[in-house]
Protein backbone atom coordinates (compact mmCIF):
# COMPACT_ATOMS: atom_id res chain seq x y z
CA UNK A 1 0.00 0.00 0.00
CA UNK A 2 1.14 3.60 -0.36
CA UNK A 3 1.67 5.96 2.24
CA UNK A 4 3.52 9.57 2.81
CA UNK A 5 6.60 9.52 5.13
CA UNK A 6 7.05 13.25 6.27
CA UNK A 7 10.27 14.74 7.87
CA UNK A 8 10.39 17.50 10.02
CA UNK A 9 11.46 20.41 7.22
CA UNK A 10 11.62 23.71 9.32
CA UNK A 11 10.42 27.06 7.85
CA UNK A 12 8.69 26.39 4.19
CA UNK A 13 9.77 28.50 1.44
CA UNK A 14 9.24 28.49 -1.89
CA UNK A 15 6.38 29.35 -4.83
CA UNK A 16 3.90 26.80 -6.24
CA UNK A 17 1.52 26.95 -8.88
CA UNK A 18 -2.02 25.92 -8.16
CA UNK A 19 -4.01 24.08 -10.36
CA UNK A 20 -7.26 23.85 -11.74
CA UNK A 21 -9.92 23.83 -8.71
CA UNK A 22 -11.54 20.30 -8.21
CA UNK A 23 -14.90 20.99 -7.11
CA UNK A 24 -15.38 22.85 -10.42
CA UNK A 25 -13.85 20.96 -12.71
CA UNK A 26 -16.43 18.18 -11.60
CA UNK A 27 -19.16 20.12 -12.14
CA UNK A 28 -18.18 21.75 -15.22
CA UNK A 29 -17.18 18.00 -16.49
CA UNK A 30 -20.93 16.86 -15.87
CA UNK A 31 -22.22 20.31 -17.14
CA UNK A 32 -20.67 19.23 -20.29
CA UNK A 33 -23.41 16.98 -21.17
CA UNK A 34 -25.65 19.28 -21.80
CA UNK A 35 -23.53 20.98 -24.92
CA UNK A 36 -24.73 19.86 -28.67
CA UNK A 37 -21.18 20.24 -29.76
CA UNK A 38 -17.69 19.15 -28.97
CA UNK A 39 -16.41 21.23 -25.61
CA UNK A 40 -12.79 22.02 -24.46
CA UNK A 41 -11.97 22.33 -21.21
CA UNK A 42 -8.57 24.39 -19.86
CA UNK A 43 -7.22 23.52 -16.30
CA UNK A 44 -8.85 20.75 -15.22
CA UNK A 45 -6.62 18.91 -13.05
CA UNK A 46 -4.99 15.01 -13.21
CA UNK A 47 -6.38 13.62 -10.03
CA UNK A 48 -8.80 9.97 -9.59
CA UNK A 49 -12.33 12.42 -9.59
CA UNK A 50 -11.72 12.92 -13.27
CA UNK A 51 -10.03 9.61 -14.20
CA UNK A 52 -13.91 8.23 -12.70
CA UNK A 53 -16.03 10.77 -14.56
CA UNK A 54 -13.97 9.51 -17.77
CA UNK A 55 -15.33 5.90 -17.06
CA UNK A 56 -18.62 7.46 -16.66
CA UNK A 57 -18.33 9.17 -20.04
CA UNK A 58 -17.49 6.18 -21.61
CA UNK A 59 -20.31 4.09 -20.12
CA UNK A 60 -22.89 6.93 -21.79
CA UNK A 61 -21.61 7.32 -24.68
CA UNK A 62 -19.67 10.65 -23.72
CA UNK A 63 -16.04 10.68 -25.62
CA UNK A 64 -13.50 12.34 -23.08
CA UNK A 65 -10.19 12.71 -24.08
CA UNK A 66 -7.89 14.65 -21.66
CA UNK A 67 -4.36 15.42 -22.43
CA UNK A 68 -2.13 17.56 -19.96
CA UNK A 69 -5.02 20.00 -18.53
CA UNK A 70 -6.62 20.23 -21.25
CA UNK A 71 -10.11 18.22 -21.55
CA UNK A 72 -12.11 17.57 -24.83
CA UNK A 73 -15.40 15.99 -24.32
CA UNK A 74 -17.79 15.15 -27.71
CA UNK A 75 -21.41 14.81 -26.01
CA UNK A 76 -23.27 14.27 -29.08
CA UNK A 77 -23.44 10.64 -29.18
CA UNK A 78 -25.13 10.43 -25.73
CA UNK A 79 -26.84 7.31 -25.87
CA UNK A 80 -27.46 6.32 -22.02
CA UNK A 81 -28.55 7.93 -18.51
CA UNK A 82 -27.74 4.85 -16.54
CA UNK A 83 -24.62 5.81 -14.42
CA UNK A 84 -23.01 2.43 -12.26
CA UNK A 85 -23.91 3.17 -9.04
CA UNK A 86 -20.26 2.16 -7.98
CA UNK A 87 -18.88 4.52 -9.92
CA UNK A 88 -21.15 7.29 -8.94
CA UNK A 89 -20.94 5.80 -4.93
CA UNK A 90 -16.60 6.92 -5.23
CA UNK A 91 -17.37 10.70 -5.66
CA UNK A 92 -19.16 13.05 -4.23
CA UNK A 93 -20.37 15.26 -7.12
CA UNK A 94 -21.77 12.08 -9.20
CA UNK A 95 -25.15 13.82 -8.44
CA UNK A 96 -24.47 16.35 -10.88
CA UNK A 97 -24.79 13.76 -14.29
CA UNK A 98 -28.47 14.27 -12.59
CA UNK A 99 -29.53 17.65 -13.42
CA UNK A 100 -27.23 17.56 -16.80
CA UNK A 101 -28.81 14.30 -18.50
CA UNK A 102 -32.62 15.18 -16.97
CA UNK A 103 -33.42 17.36 -19.97
CA UNK A 104 -31.64 15.60 -22.53
CA UNK A 105 -32.83 11.83 -21.64
CA UNK A 106 -35.60 12.03 -19.92
CA UNK A 107 -34.58 9.00 -17.06
CA UNK A 108 -31.41 9.20 -15.14
CA UNK A 109 -30.66 5.82 -12.64
CA UNK A 110 -27.84 6.95 -10.61
CA UNK A 111 -26.13 5.84 -7.47
CA UNK A 112 -25.83 7.83 -4.43
CA UNK A 113 -22.94 10.24 -4.07
CA UNK A 114 -19.93 9.50 -2.39
CA UNK A 115 -16.26 10.65 -1.40
CA UNK A 116 -15.21 11.45 1.67
CA UNK A 117 -16.83 9.66 4.43
CA UNK A 118 -16.33 12.83 7.24
CA UNK A 119 -20.25 12.55 6.91
CA UNK A 120 -23.45 11.16 4.72
CA UNK A 121 -24.39 13.73 1.75
CA UNK A 122 -27.85 14.30 2.06
CA UNK A 123 -29.71 15.12 -1.68
CA UNK A 124 -32.64 16.66 -0.18
CA UNK A 125 -32.66 20.02 -1.72
CA UNK A 126 -31.24 18.08 -4.96
CA UNK A 127 -34.50 15.70 -5.14
CA UNK A 128 -36.38 19.22 -4.16
CA UNK A 129 -35.48 20.79 -7.28
CA UNK A 130 -35.91 17.85 -9.39
CA UNK A 131 -39.96 17.72 -8.73
CA UNK A 132 -40.03 21.51 -8.81
CA UNK A 133 -39.20 21.08 -12.26
CA UNK A 134 -41.87 18.38 -13.01
CA UNK A 135 -39.66 15.86 -12.45
CA UNK A 136 -40.42 12.37 -10.76
CA UNK A 137 -37.59 11.04 -7.96
CA UNK A 138 -38.24 7.43 -6.96
CA UNK A 139 -35.62 6.02 -4.18
CA UNK A 140 -34.11 3.06 -4.23
CA UNK A 141 -31.75 0.51 -1.97
CA UNK A 142 -28.21 1.92 -3.29
CA UNK A 143 -29.57 3.91 -6.28
CA UNK A 144 -31.99 6.60 -7.36
CA UNK A 145 -34.62 7.35 -10.83
CA UNK A 146 -35.32 10.55 -11.99
CA UNK A 147 -37.38 10.99 -14.34
CA UNK A 148 -39.51 13.73 -16.78
CA UNK A 149 -41.45 13.88 -20.06
CA UNK A 150 -40.30 18.01 -19.99
CA UNK A 151 -38.88 19.80 -17.64
CA UNK A 152 -40.89 23.15 -17.06
CA UNK A 153 -39.07 26.37 -14.96
CA UNK A 154 -40.33 27.17 -11.71
CA UNK A 155 -39.34 29.34 -8.54
CA UNK A 156 -37.07 27.44 -6.19
CA UNK A 157 -36.59 28.81 -2.56
CA UNK A 158 -33.71 26.22 -1.37
CA UNK A 159 -34.20 25.92 2.49
CA UNK A 160 -30.47 26.05 3.36
CA UNK A 161 -28.10 27.73 1.17
CA UNK A 162 -25.66 24.52 -0.43
CA UNK A 163 -23.32 25.07 -3.72
CA UNK A 164 -23.77 21.37 -4.96
CA UNK A 165 -27.84 21.66 -5.33
CA UNK A 166 -27.51 25.33 -6.40
CA UNK A 167 -25.34 24.14 -9.85
CA UNK A 168 -27.67 20.74 -10.38
CA UNK A 169 -30.73 23.37 -10.15
CA UNK A 170 -28.95 25.72 -13.22
CA UNK A 171 -28.30 22.27 -15.03
CA UNK A 172 -31.30 20.65 -14.86
CA UNK A 173 -33.11 24.59 -15.66
CA UNK A 174 -30.84 25.41 -18.39
CA UNK A 175 -32.67 23.81 -20.88
CA UNK A 176 -36.53 23.85 -19.41
CA UNK A 177 -39.15 25.35 -20.90
CA UNK A 178 -39.77 29.22 -19.47
CA UNK A 179 -38.18 30.78 -17.13
CA UNK A 180 -36.67 29.58 -13.53
CA UNK A 181 -35.57 31.51 -10.39
CA UNK A 182 -33.36 29.91 -7.44
CA UNK A 183 -33.82 31.37 -4.30
CA UNK A 184 -31.42 31.37 -1.21
CA UNK A 185 -28.87 30.35 -3.53
CA UNK A 186 -25.26 30.11 -2.70
CA UNK A 187 -22.91 32.18 -4.28
CA UNK A 188 -19.48 30.14 -4.39
CA UNK A 189 -17.02 31.03 -7.21
CA UNK A 190 -18.33 27.63 -8.28
CA UNK A 191 -21.37 28.51 -8.82
CA UNK A 192 -20.34 31.49 -11.07
CA UNK A 193 -18.14 28.94 -13.26
CA UNK A 194 -20.77 26.87 -14.13
CA UNK A 195 -22.99 29.48 -14.47
CA UNK A 196 -20.36 31.56 -16.74
CA UNK A 197 -19.32 27.90 -18.35
CA UNK A 198 -22.92 27.22 -19.40
CA UNK A 199 -23.59 30.98 -20.63
CA UNK A 200 -20.51 30.46 -22.94
CA UNK A 201 -22.65 27.74 -25.05
CA UNK A 202 -25.28 29.71 -25.28
CA UNK A 203 -27.59 29.42 -21.66
CA UNK A 204 -29.43 32.35 -20.04
CA UNK A 205 -28.14 32.76 -16.66
CA UNK A 206 -27.86 35.66 -14.59
CA UNK A 207 -27.38 37.06 -11.73
CA UNK A 208 -24.89 33.78 -10.87
CA UNK A 209 -22.69 35.07 -7.43
CA UNK A 210 -26.07 36.62 -5.90
CA UNK A 211 -28.78 34.61 -3.96
CA UNK A 212 -31.18 35.08 -6.32
CA UNK A 213 -30.39 33.53 -9.66
CA UNK A 214 -32.51 33.34 -13.12
CA UNK A 215 -32.36 31.20 -15.83
CA UNK A 216 -34.22 31.35 -19.04
CA UNK A 217 -34.29 27.99 -21.17
CA UNK A 218 -33.19 27.14 -23.99
CA UNK A 219 -33.69 24.59 -26.48
CA UNK A 220 -30.26 24.22 -27.69
CA UNK A 221 -26.66 24.39 -26.77
CA UNK A 222 -23.00 25.02 -28.67
CA UNK A 223 -19.99 23.82 -28.19
CA UNK A 224 -16.85 25.86 -26.73
CA UNK A 225 -13.83 26.48 -24.77
CA UNK A 226 -13.42 27.27 -20.73
CA UNK A 227 -10.80 27.56 -17.99
CA UNK A 228 -11.56 26.38 -14.58
CA UNK A 229 -10.98 28.72 -12.08
CA UNK A 230 -8.19 27.97 -9.70
CA UNK A 231 -8.34 25.79 -6.63
CA UNK A 232 -9.37 28.32 -4.03
CA UNK A 233 -9.13 25.53 -1.14
CA UNK A 234 -5.37 24.39 -1.98
CA UNK A 235 -3.96 27.53 -2.57
CA UNK A 236 -5.07 28.51 0.86
CA UNK A 237 -3.44 25.35 2.58
CA UNK A 238 0.02 26.23 1.02
CA UNK A 239 -0.41 29.63 2.76
CA UNK A 240 -0.52 28.22 6.11
CA UNK A 241 2.50 25.71 5.57
CA UNK A 242 4.13 29.39 5.45
CA UNK A 243 3.27 29.89 9.51
CA UNK A 244 3.98 26.55 10.49
CA UNK A 245 7.74 27.61 11.19
CA UNK A 246 8.15 30.96 10.09
CA UNK A 247 8.19 30.73 5.98
CA UNK A 248 7.85 32.50 2.64
CA UNK A 249 5.25 30.51 0.64
CA UNK A 250 3.82 32.30 -2.90
CA UNK A 251 0.96 30.57 -4.38
CA UNK A 252 0.72 31.55 -8.48
CA UNK A 253 -2.37 32.04 -10.81
CA UNK A 254 -5.08 32.34 -8.19
CA UNK A 255 -7.73 34.46 -7.46
CA UNK A 256 -7.06 36.64 -4.37
CA UNK A 257 -10.81 37.50 -4.04
CA UNK A 258 -11.67 34.05 -3.33
CA UNK A 259 -9.77 34.15 -0.44
CA UNK A 260 -10.43 36.45 1.53
CA UNK A 261 -11.74 34.77 4.78
CA UNK A 262 -9.28 32.40 4.86
CA UNK A 263 -6.54 35.77 4.42
CA UNK A 264 -8.44 37.70 7.05
CA UNK A 265 -7.42 34.54 9.52
CA UNK A 266 -3.84 34.08 8.45
CA UNK A 267 -3.08 37.57 9.44
CA UNK A 268 -5.62 37.83 12.77
CA UNK A 269 -3.30 34.94 13.92
CA UNK A 270 -0.11 36.64 13.65
CA UNK A 271 0.97 35.97 9.70
CA UNK A 272 1.10 39.03 6.97
CA UNK A 273 -0.30 38.31 3.40
CA UNK A 274 0.19 40.60 0.32
CA UNK A 275 -1.97 40.11 -2.53
CA UNK A 276 -0.98 40.77 -6.23
CA UNK A 277 -3.28 40.37 -9.78
CA UNK A 278 -3.02 36.78 -9.54
CA UNK A 279 -0.62 35.52 -6.25
CA UNK A 280 -0.62 35.68 -3.20
CA UNK A 281 2.70 35.47 -0.36
CA UNK A 282 2.45 34.56 3.13
CA UNK A 283 4.74 35.49 5.65
CA UNK A 284 5.01 33.45 9.01
CA UNK A 285 6.57 35.41 11.64
CA UNK A 286 7.37 32.92 14.12
CA UNK A 287 4.74 34.02 16.59
CA UNK A 288 1.42 32.72 16.24
CA UNK A 289 -2.05 33.65 18.22
CA UNK A 290 -4.86 31.94 19.09
CA UNK A 291 -8.17 32.44 17.62
CA UNK A 292 -11.77 31.35 17.30
CA UNK A 293 -13.08 29.79 13.84
CA UNK A 294 -16.32 29.11 12.71
CA UNK A 295 -16.90 27.91 9.24
CA UNK A 296 -19.54 28.78 7.13
CA UNK A 297 -20.47 28.80 3.42
CA UNK A 298 -18.88 31.27 1.22
CA UNK A 299 -17.72 34.07 2.08
CA UNK A 300 -17.04 32.56 5.17
CA UNK A 301 -14.46 30.45 6.02
CA UNK A 302 -14.68 27.51 4.23
CA UNK A 303 -15.26 23.83 6.13
CA UNK A 304 -12.95 22.76 3.57
CA UNK A 305 -10.08 24.79 5.46
CA UNK A 306 -10.88 24.34 8.99
CA UNK A 307 -8.54 21.30 8.94
CA UNK A 308 -5.64 22.27 7.63
CA UNK A 309 -6.25 25.41 9.87
CA UNK A 310 -6.70 22.84 12.61
CA UNK A 311 -2.72 22.19 11.88
CA UNK A 312 -1.65 25.85 11.97
CA UNK A 313 -3.41 25.96 15.20
CA UNK A 314 -1.37 23.80 17.18
CA UNK A 315 1.37 26.28 16.85
CA UNK A 316 -0.29 28.84 18.27
CA UNK A 317 0.21 29.38 22.17
CA UNK A 318 -3.14 29.57 23.94
CA UNK A 319 -6.49 28.05 23.25
CA UNK A 320 -7.91 28.24 19.97
CA UNK A 321 -11.65 26.91 18.95
CA UNK A 322 -12.37 25.91 15.93
CA UNK A 323 -16.72 25.58 15.26
CA UNK A 324 -17.97 23.28 12.16
CA UNK A 325 -21.11 24.94 11.21
CA UNK A 326 -21.59 22.62 7.60
CA UNK A 327 -20.37 19.33 8.78
CA UNK A 328 -20.57 19.08 12.15
CA UNK A 329 -18.74 15.36 11.68
CA UNK A 330 -15.47 16.18 9.83
CA UNK A 331 -13.37 16.10 12.81
CA UNK A 332 -11.90 12.56 11.81
CA UNK A 333 -8.35 14.33 11.81
CA UNK A 334 -8.57 15.09 15.70
CA UNK A 335 -7.60 11.66 16.96
CA UNK A 336 -5.17 11.34 14.46
CA UNK A 337 -3.33 14.53 15.36
CA UNK A 338 -3.54 13.70 19.18
CA UNK A 339 -1.42 10.71 17.75
CA UNK A 340 1.24 13.35 17.23
CA UNK A 341 0.54 14.23 20.45
CA UNK A 342 -1.86 17.69 19.86
CA UNK A 343 -4.35 18.33 22.97
CA UNK A 344 -7.41 18.78 21.15
CA UNK A 345 -10.62 18.38 23.12
CA UNK A 346 -13.80 17.86 21.24
CA UNK A 347 -17.16 18.65 22.45
CA UNK A 348 -20.53 18.24 19.42
CA UNK A 349 -19.79 20.41 17.17
CA UNK A 350 -16.34 22.47 18.27
CA UNK A 351 -12.91 21.51 19.19
CA UNK A 352 -10.55 23.39 21.83
CA UNK A 353 -7.14 23.10 20.74
CA UNK A 354 -4.45 24.03 23.39
CA UNK A 355 -1.59 25.28 21.08
CA UNK A 356 2.39 25.58 20.97
CA UNK A 357 3.27 22.58 22.26
CA UNK A 358 5.63 20.13 20.15
CA UNK A 359 4.59 17.33 17.95
CA UNK A 360 6.36 13.87 17.67
CA UNK A 361 6.08 12.39 14.47
CA UNK A 362 3.79 8.77 14.50
CA UNK A 363 1.31 6.37 11.97
CA UNK A 364 -1.67 8.34 10.90
CA UNK A 365 -4.59 7.67 8.80
CA UNK A 366 -6.24 10.07 6.51
CA UNK A 367 -10.06 9.82 6.29
CA UNK A 368 -10.58 12.60 3.66
CA UNK A 369 -8.83 15.00 1.08
CA UNK A 370 -8.89 17.88 3.48
CA UNK A 371 -7.96 15.86 6.52
CA UNK A 372 -4.41 14.36 4.60
CA UNK A 373 -3.48 17.84 4.21
CA UNK A 374 -4.22 18.91 7.97
CA UNK A 375 -1.45 15.29 8.56
CA UNK A 376 0.74 16.30 5.86
CA UNK A 377 1.11 19.99 7.41
CA UNK A 378 1.67 18.31 11.05
CA UNK A 379 3.76 16.00 10.08
CA UNK A 380 6.25 18.31 8.41
CA UNK A 381 6.57 20.58 11.13
CA UNK A 382 6.49 17.36 14.27
CA UNK A 383 9.80 16.05 15.22
CA UNK A 384 11.18 13.02 13.57
CA UNK A 385 9.42 10.60 10.77
CA UNK A 386 5.60 10.89 10.18
CA UNK A 387 3.83 8.32 8.31
CA UNK A 388 0.53 8.80 6.45
CA UNK A 389 -2.00 6.02 5.35
CA UNK A 390 -4.94 6.60 3.34
CA UNK A 391 -3.09 8.16 0.58
CA UNK A 392 -5.97 6.92 -2.31
CA UNK A 393 -8.09 9.93 -0.39
CA UNK A 394 -5.12 12.47 -1.01
CA UNK A 395 -5.15 11.72 -4.53
CA UNK A 396 -8.25 12.39 -5.04
CA UNK A 397 -7.74 16.24 -4.73
CA UNK A 398 -3.81 16.40 -5.70
CA UNK A 399 -2.49 15.63 -9.14
CA UNK A 400 1.25 15.61 -7.62
CA UNK A 401 0.79 16.50 -3.55
CA UNK A 402 4.73 15.16 -3.07
CA UNK A 403 5.89 17.61 -5.83
CA UNK A 404 3.79 20.48 -4.76
CA UNK A 405 4.99 20.90 -1.22
CA UNK A 406 8.65 19.70 -2.42
CA UNK A 407 8.26 23.18 -4.31
CA UNK A 408 8.21 25.16 -0.84
CA UNK A 409 10.97 23.12 0.87
CA UNK A 410 9.07 20.13 2.31
CA UNK A 411 10.48 16.58 3.22
CA UNK A 412 7.80 14.45 2.07
CA UNK A 413 8.38 10.86 0.23
CA UNK A 414 6.50 8.48 -1.14
CA UNK A 415 6.31 4.99 -0.43
CA UNK A 416 5.09 1.75 -1.14
CA UNK A 417 4.85 -0.85 1.83
CA UNK A 418 3.76 -4.39 2.17
CA UNK A 419 0.51 -4.35 4.35
CA UNK A 420 2.87 -6.27 7.17
CA UNK A 421 5.18 -3.92 7.57
CA UNK A 422 2.14 -1.70 9.16
CA UNK A 423 2.04 -1.35 12.67
CA UNK A 424 -0.32 -3.47 14.39
CA UNK A 425 -2.84 -0.69 14.82
CA UNK A 426 -2.67 0.80 11.29
CA UNK A 427 -3.40 -2.97 10.03
CA UNK A 428 -6.11 -3.51 12.36
CA UNK A 429 -7.38 -0.08 11.72
CA UNK A 430 -7.43 -0.06 7.53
Amino acid sequence: MKIIQAEYSGPLNGKVHIPGSKNSSLALLAAACLADDIVTLEGIPRIDDVRIIAGISRDIGMELKQEGHQVVIDPRWIHSAVIDPGKASSFRASYYFAGALLSKIGRVTIGFPGGDDFVSRPIDQHIKVFQALGAQVHIHHDYYIVEAAELKGADIYFDTVTCGATINAMLAAVRAKGRTQLHNAAVDPEVVDTANFLNRLGARIYGAGTERIRIEGVSYLNGGMHTVIPDRLIAGAFLMAAGLQGGQVTVKDVIPEHLGACLAKLEEVGMHVECGESHITAYGTGKLKATRIRTGMYPGFATDLQQPMTSLLLHAKGKSIVTERIFPKRFAHVPQLRRLGAEIEQRQESIFIRGGLPLQGGWVHATDVRAGTCLLLAGIAAEGTTFVTGVEHIERGYEDVIGSFRAIGAKLYLRELDAQELPGRMHRQG
